[in-house]
């Protein structure tokens, strides 16, 4: 998993509440059985007509979102079944960071094992950023080691991250990763405790 220390991108703003893991990537996708090629039909319903053109008026197809990697959005945002493919399609379409007030438990804790950092911020903070997309395009740096989100022209707020989830982000540490530091002590384990023999 990559890093999370700093990151700076455009911002694309999908003001909506309640955004489900069913909208994020709809369950005919869900076949697959990597983690990569999901970015493609990430909100498919959305970002196509059903005759499969383009709808220019979702957020994400407007020319001011293209090349966006943080996703601002409403309350509750990841909803719906627990699928962990959400966060996958997220990740592979580009997305490194969401903020808005809140998330679906599930999709939250999905998010830090899959190297999305998920922020939550104060409703009157998110309605600001919301403002200030509508006036043109916003481009933040999040700073993970400061737990800071600043948008370079005087605009700066924290945030908060249980310590270990920080701790692995900022060290790329997924659920794999973090047990392979305990590898010397599984080994130690095993040593002392063999499995038996067969006979």
């Amino acid at each position: 998993m990559e890093p999370f220390t700093t990151h700076t991108g455009l911002v694309a703003a999908m003001d909506r509440a309640n955004v489900d893991t069913d909208q994020i990537i709809p369950k005919q996708f869900l076949k697959r059985i990597e983690r990569t090629g999901f970015g493609e039909f990430l909100f498919f319903d959305w970002r196509l007509h059903d005759d499969g053109s383009v709808n220019e008026e979702f957020e994400l197809n407007q020319p001011a979102a293209k090349g966006a990697s943080i996703l601002l959005a409403r309350h509750n945002f990841g909803s719906g079944s627990s699928r962990e493919h959400a966060v996958w399609a997220l990740a592979d379409y580009g997305i490194r960071a969401l903020i808005a007030p809140s998330f679906a438990d599930i999709f939250y804790n999905n998010c830090f094992k899959n190297g999305v950092l998920p922020i939550k911020m104060p409703e009157s903070e998110v309605d600001r950023l919301f403002e200030m997309t509508s006036s043109g395009t916003v481009n933040l740096t999040i700073d993970l080691e400061k737990n800071t989100v600043t948008d370079g022209a005087g605009w700066s707020q924290s945030f908060e991250i249980e310590p270990t989830r920080r701790h692995n982000l900022l060290n790329g540490l997924d659920d794999i990763a973090l047990t392979l530091t305990k590898e010397e002590k599984i080994s130690a384990y095993e040593e002392r405790h063999p499995l038996p023999s067969i006979s």
